[in-house]
């Protein structure tokens, strides 16, 4: 099944440079900065797989190299995969830059809301069985998150 896909708030970041307003890497950083309502059911914990992308200047991102604009363009670019059918799982090996994430298939396992930051939150706990978030922006870099009960 390929999941379906949901908008995603992130914390603050930069605008993109003037002028660059059209290209994808500014479509990637504004759907990532959007904002999302809370839901009305929302349960106490859920389950979740994620696929970080971090880049220069997000913490504990030692040794990364990638832009800011890179990092989101590398997570939309693994959110159109899952999108076009690929699996999420196989996936985590190939684009997550989350030490020991793929040996657990990126399984956060069950989380509460207080147990992530705010925007990871915001954007899981949005989430129906089996969806996929957009890109979601944390301190840490880039997510894709995918409910999984």
């Amino acid at each position: 099944m390929t999941p379906e896909t949901t908008a995603a708030q992130t914390s603050s970041a930069d605008a993109p440079a003037a002028g660059a307003a059209d290209s994808p890497a500014a479509r990637c950083l504004a759907a990532a900065e959007a904002a999302r309502p809370r839901r009305a059911d929302e349960p106490a914990k859920i389950s979740v797989k994620h696929i970080l992308v971090r880049h220069a200047g997000a913490d504990r991102a030692d040794g990364a190299t990638r832009t800011r604009e890179e990092a989101c363009l590398r997570a939309l670019e693994a959110r159109d995969k899952v999108r076009g059918g690929a699996d999420f799982d196989a996936l985590v090996s190939e684009y997550s830059d989350e030490a020991g994430a793929a040996s657990r298939a990126g399984s956060l396992g069950a989380i509460e809301r207080a147990d992530v930051l705010p925007p990871f939150a915001d954007a899981a706990f949005e989430l129906d069985r089996n969806q996929l978030s957009d890109v979601v922006e944390t301190k840490y870099g880039f997510h894709l998150i995918l409910r999984t009960e």
